[in-house]
């Protein structure tokens, strides 16, 4: 195997730990049909689900399940879907920021030019966005499945992959770690 800038050129699938995190006032287990999309998708590609809950769009309670995935080294990757619109009770984006080491500042960006083929202008009321803490990478989506299956199966897919190329996150993952 010869390496190139970006990596070994004959690349392999590399499962990462994943854990799924549904922010909703009203969703169940039973009705989380969006957590549930985002688990089948991870795992029918090959990555292991690390853990999912369902929380409440509370601030506080979001920052200490996100708080604890961050500082487990198990958890490589962690997906939330919901709290990312517009309306008061909406407030995954202020949750997560204060966590993040770095934003993944084009994200949000390319997630609602994406969604505006399929929803439109709905797309605005949008904040997706992406970050790393402690070595592991947050994506925050819409609760809707539409936005789950576009977010994973357009966007996080891709980056999740090490064979995508020329380049994607998981190659990167030995240098984001934050050395004390």
């Amino acid at each position: 195997m010869t390496d190139n800038a970006h990596g070994p050129r004959d690349r392999y699938f590399v499962p990462l730990r994943i854990a799924v995190l549904t922010i909703s006032d009203s969703r169940t287990e039973e009705t989380d049909t969006s957590g549930k999309l985002l688990v089948d998708r991870l795992t029918e590609k090959g990555h292991l689900l690390a853990e999912k809950h369902i929380v409440k769009d509370n601030i506080y309670e979001i920052r200490a399940i996100l708080s604890g995935w961050i500082a487990d080294p198990e958890v490589q990757a962690v997906v939330t879907t919901g709290g990312t619109g517009l309306t008061s009770r909406d407030g995954t984006p202020e949750a997560v920021a204060p966590l993040l080491d770095k934003e993944v500042m084009g994200f949000g960006e390319i997630f609602r030019a994406v969604s505006f083929e399929e929803i439109k202008t709905a797309t605005l009321q949008s904040r997706a966005l992406a970050g790393i803490a402690n070595g592991t990478y947050i994506f925050c989506l819409p609760g809707s499945r539409g936005a789950c299956r576009t977010g994973w199966d357009k966007l996080i897919d891709a980056q999740l992959d090490y064979r995508t190329q020329p380049c994607n996150f998981v190659e990167l993952m030995p240098q984001i770690k934050r050395e004390e």
